[in-house]
């Protein structure tokens, strides 16, 4: 069995799940943890952030709800509305990340979340894979090479097309997957204690 996690790296509630994962994980040593990223801000969805009026409301909400912090660098970020979300660039990131570092994806994943939502740094620039790589012990150039390297973008698409296989339409989804069976834990918001108790009824 091992556990999926589904996620876009522009969620806000997927970065409002980063410390439950976290904790699940720590409490499940004995699980691997395989990261898909979904591409919620793909095609007709990559347009400046003002067109989702919505963002601040729900970023409160996620913040009340599970703590997670939303910096003042990203609150500049995208003060302006013109900043544009590319999930297939983030999913660039989360699989050269992946690549470099397949043991370590879900912490992976929350420090790229970090590194736009507290930090302030786009997940299209090689710069913010660099300086995740660099606080993460990584090496930094093959980190920064993979993101760059032509099958980088194929790599993006296959996540999109798992997270499909896998039934999941929105993120983040915990998923407990023994071969071909495949069972919810957590979506949008949970703690580790009721991902714990999904656990044990199944």
């Amino acid at each position: 069995m091992k556990l999926v996690y589904v996620f876009d790296a522009y969620c806000g509630w997927s970065h409002g799940f980063s410390g439950t994962l976290r904790e699940v994980a720590a409490r499940h040593p004995e699980l691997p943890v395989e990261v898909v990223s979904g591409g919620l801000f793909t095609g007709s969805r990559q347009v400046p952030i003002r067109q989702f009026g919505y963002v601040q409301g729900a970023n409160a909400k996620i913040a009340e709800l599970t703590g997670a912090e939303f910096g003042a660098a990203y609150e500049r970020l995208i003060a302006d509305g013109s900043f544009v979300m590319d999930s297939e660039a983030a999913a660039r990131g989360v699989a050269a990340l992946r690549q470099i570092a397949p043991d370590r994806a879900a912490e992976l994943a929350a420090a790229l979340q970090a590194a736009f939502y507290v930090d302030g740094l786009s997940l299209s620039e090689a710069a913010t894979y660099r300086k995740v790589a660099q606080a993460a012990g990584l090496d930094a150039d093959a980190v920064v090479a993979a993101f760059e390297a032509p099958d980088a973008q194929p790599a993006a698409h296959a996540d999109f097309r798992r997270a499909v296989q896998l039934g999941v339409t929105g993120f983040p989804t915990l998923l407990a997957v023994d071969g071909d069976s495949v069972t919810p834990l957590a979506y949008g918001q949970a703690t580790a204690d009721e991902v714990d108790a999904r656990f044990a009824t199944n």
